[in-house]
């Protein structure tokens, strides 16, 4: 069987139907959800045990959108070669993105490195789903932003690849210690923090591979006569100008649980799991107070 038969065979095995009792979700959180233009989500790798696929459950049942894109590393085929890993809450993230994507939502994949398998699809439609190499979104204020993965203006991606995996397989090691070391500081009563964050932040090397990575995305705009771009990759959350060119970073689904959403306004900003979960509470009590003052 050829490689594309094969994995259009195990696809329509992983996208079988649940049905409605294996995905039913919070009725609360899916009521009058919050509405964007446009969402940016990247870097969710599906598969491994790092990935926060219930966070993400709950905040694409609390969110529409014109748009989603899928900015890449959705599904991480790396790690699903070393060891097979799929949690049912992995399955029910594909049905809802699948849901969103037959009940009208205009769903983009642009795949990534993990997930570099999908790219042999670029061009076609996938149920309901749009894959594409790379595109230009064009907002609500007429700004042109470059759409990709990014992967390819990573210098250790483009030339030493095995060094790539390397790095992958440290990664997940600290993923796993910071998973073992928050469960101890949640059981103190002390808030998340995450050790490879920390160490984007103050090891020199890594802040420097960041900048060049973000210089290289906002060169390549610019060159393209665009006014941004909007990329994952690195699993860093960030909107700032880079010479006349808005760059934009969504962030990740593994520590950092961001977004990038456009407002019907054409705005840009950052949203996080914890500031949507706010804003689904806040209307929430919204409502009960307006049924007890109608009630009283």
């Amino acid at each position: 069987m050829k490689p594309r038969e094969q994995f259009m065979e195990k696809a329509q095995g992983l996208f079988a139907d649940l049905g409605p009792d294996q995905d039913a979700g919070d009725e609360e959180a899916k009521r009058d959800p919050l509405r964007f233009r446009t969402i940016w989500i990247s870097d969710i790798h599906l598969g491994t045990t790092g990935c926060q696929a219930e966070r993400l459950l709950e905040f694409l049942r609390a969110t529409e959108s014109d748009t989603l894109y899928l900015v890449g590393d959705i599904i991480d085929g790396w790690q699903l070669k070393r060891r097979w890993y799929w949690d049912q809450s992995h399955n029910n993230v594909v049905q809802t993105v699948l849901k969103k994507a037959k009940k009208g939502t205009n769903v983009i994949f642009v795949p990534g490195n993990h997930d570099e398998v999908i790219r042999q699809f670029i061009d076609l439609d996938f149920g309901g789903i749009k894959i594409r190499d790379e595109l230009v979104h064009v907002t609500a204020e007429g700004k042109r932003m470059l759409v990709l993965h990014g992967d390819r203006f990573d210098g250790v991606i483009a030339c030493a690849k095995w060094l790539a995996y390397v790095g992958d397989t440290l990664y997940t090691m600290i993923l796993k210690f910071n998973q073992w070391f928050n469960s101890w500081r949640a059981r103190a009563g002390l808030p998340y923090w995450s050790l490879s964050q920390y160490l984007k932040s103050k090891v020199k090397n890594a802040v420097n591979y960041i900048s060049s990575f973000e210089d290289a995305l906002a060169d390549e705009a610019r060159k393209k006569g665009l006014d941004g771009v909007i990329c994952g990759h690195i699993h860093k959350a960030e909107i700032r100008d880079i010479g006349g060119v808005t760059y934009c970073n969504d962030g990740d689904w593994v520590e950092s649980l961001s977004a990038l959403v456009e407002e019907p306004s054409g705005q840009l900003r950052l949203v996080s799991w914890q500031e949507i979960m706010q804003l689904k509470r806040a209307g929430k009590e919204a409502r009960t107070a307006a049924r007890e003052l109608a009630t009283a």
